[in-house]
Parts: C-alpha cells; structure tokens; sequence
C-alpha cells in the first residue's frame, strides 16, 4: 500500500480549516497551545490519548540471544539495523512529532521493538515511497516498515514478515448516513482515492462491476494536496474519501468532522496484511518474523498497538511470505 501523505502541519491546517478554529482541538480533548501536555497530545480512537511529542517514552523490547543469533553475521558486526519509514509523514504510522525534527508513529514503534528484540540499534531513515525499495535493492537498508502491504508481484523481490492487518477505510462527513459494505454502495458516488495505491485498484474494480451490473460508474477523483481532499469533502463536493484505515480513524477522532462508513482488507479477495519487508534472500525475514513473534506474544507488540489506538488491525503471529495481493493483469 502506498499512502496518502499527511505531514504534522499539513494535518493542523485541515483539521483548522474544516473545523472553521484558530485551535487544533482534540476530540473531547483540550486545544493544542494550551499547555504542555495539551500541545503534545491527541485523542484517538476510543478516547486513547496519543503522545505526539519528541519525547515518545517508547516501548522497547529485550533482546532475545536465540532470534539474535539469526540474524547474518554481516548485520551482527554493524550492531545497527537500517531500516527505512516513509518521509512522507503519514499519522499515525511515521509522521514529525510537535518539533517538527523527531518520527514518530506506529510502524517506528514496531521496528524498534523488532531491533531491541535483535540486540541491534535502530537507524532510521525517512525515504520516499519509490527510494524505500531502491534502498533495499541497492542493499543501503536492511528492512523497511512503511505500511507495506504484501502482493503476488512484491514476493517476487522481497520477502515479508507480517505485523498488521491491512485495514482500508471509507471516510465520509459526519452524520452522513451512508454505510459502504461493497460495489453498489459507491454506485454513482464521487470518492477521492489516491492514485498508485490498492484502494485505488479495488476501487477501479468496483465501478468496472457497477457499470456490467447496470447501476451508475463511480466518479474518481484524485487530489494532490490532502487539504483539499478534506475541504471538498467537507463541502459536499465528495461523498468520501478511501484510503488506510490508520490515517482515517487518526483524523476521524482528532478532527471531529468526518466518520468511517466501511472497512474493507487491503488485500482484496485475500487478507490483507502489513510487513517487515526486507531483500529477496537477504537471510533477515526469519529473523524479522521471530522478533515480532516474540513480541506479539510478550505483549509488547499490543501495547504499542494501543498507544496508537490500532488494536483492531492487530495479528496473532507473523507469517513469513503469506498470499498476497493478486498479481495485476498487464
């Protein structure tokens, strides 16, 4: 899955303009300004409070000499593990903290409970989405954790260990009565997806069904800016918006003015799941797909999960190179 950016100021300026305030305010929160704990905190899904803060307190993980040992001994030496997040700021998954300078989010948290669990320090670096894969096949990142969703065609260069279910998410105004459960649901609808992404493809599919069922094509949009994505939903110009379910339930519970309608797996026809995702045959997947078991069954793993109110997308084990999304016709 690729995203649909959402820097830290980015975010504050819709959130600002859809809310018609001068304040960020939190859902049921205090306004962001009125104080330290205020300016460093939202809330999110289910009334969790999250930190966006440069000071994180994170979780970390033990390192565990069993699943450190299968680790390649050319990694072991560097007592580092490169691991590449998206540059494009995408709450909650890796997006700048309230100084602008610190990531922060989700996917950080997990790969450096994976790192700890490896007895390796985690070095971090924030690429685009195409430079996240150049990193791995030039061999200057030894793993990356972006929201990466598994496919049939990724198998072929990578290799995956999961930590997430793929969850994608409708996002529509607010009290706007719509429920979407499948293709005639969006029938005649215009929704903004971004473009290059799986939503993209699953929606494509559901307006070709529409229009051999008889019923109305749905009306793509696509949108640079998110921005504008939400002032035109806000205005009623568009009837929703599909993208990750991690950054629409982050703005759904700190703007207050929107709501998810359906979630639907990012994989399609097959569970869609998110993973670790390292270099054909680099030797590290074993040992990626161990570290977040450990964790998973530790309960580290969970908390992290809850801190950013994505307990819904949690696994129960990592699967190495499970079925993923089917390959695309060319």
């Amino acid at each position: 899955m690729r995203r649909h950016p959402l820097h830290r100021r980015t975010l504050t300026t819709v959130l600002t303009l859809a809310a018609g305030s001068v304040l960020l305010t939190a859902c049921g929160g205090a306004a962001a300004g009125s104080g330290d704990d205020a300016g460093n905190a939202v809330t999110g899904a289910h009334g969790v409070k999250i930190n966006i803060g440069p000071d994180q307190h994170r979780i970390h993980g033990v390192k565990d000499p069993k699943i450190a040992a299968l680790v390649p001994a050319r990694v072991r030496r560097t007592g580092e593990l490169r691991i590449g997040v998206s540059a494009d700021g995408s709450p909650p998954l890796t997006f700048h903290a309230t100084d602008d300078k610190t990531l922060i989010g989700v996917e950080d948290d997990i790969a450096t409970l994976v790192a700890d669990t490896l007895g390796l320090k985690p070095r971090f670096e924030p690429l685009s989405w195409e430079n996240l894969f150049v990193g791995l096949d030039s061999g200057k990142l030894d793993g990356v954790f972006s929201n990466v969703t598994v496919t049939e065609e990724r198998k072929d260069k990578y290799d995956f260990a999961t930590y997430r279910l793929d969850q994608l998410a409708m996002e529509a105004k607010k009290g706007s009565g719509w429920k979407v459960r499948g293709p005639k649901d969006v029938a005649g609808r215009t929704i903004a997806v971004d473009s290059g992404t799986n939503q993209e493809k699953i929606l494509v599919d559901w307006s070709r069904q529409n229009e051999k069922a008889g019923r109305k094509p749905v009306d793509i949009k696509y949108f640079h800016k998110p921005s504008d994505t939400y002032l035109a939903l806000q205005s009623g110009r568009l009837d929703g918006f599909f993208g990750p379910n991690p950054t629409a339930a982050y703005h759904v519970n700190t703007a207050g003015q929107t709501e998810i309608v359906g979630t639907f797996s990012g994989g399609g026809s097959v569970r869609g799941e998110i993973a670790a995702t390292t270099k054909k045959g680099s030797g590290l997947v074993k040992a990626y797909a161990a570290a977040l078991q450990k964790v998973i069954d530790d309960g580290r793993y969970g908390k992290v999960l809850a801190r950013w109110g994505l307990t819904g997308e949690a696994l129960k084990s990592s699967r190495i190179n499970p079925p993923g999304l089917p390959r695309t016709a060319n």
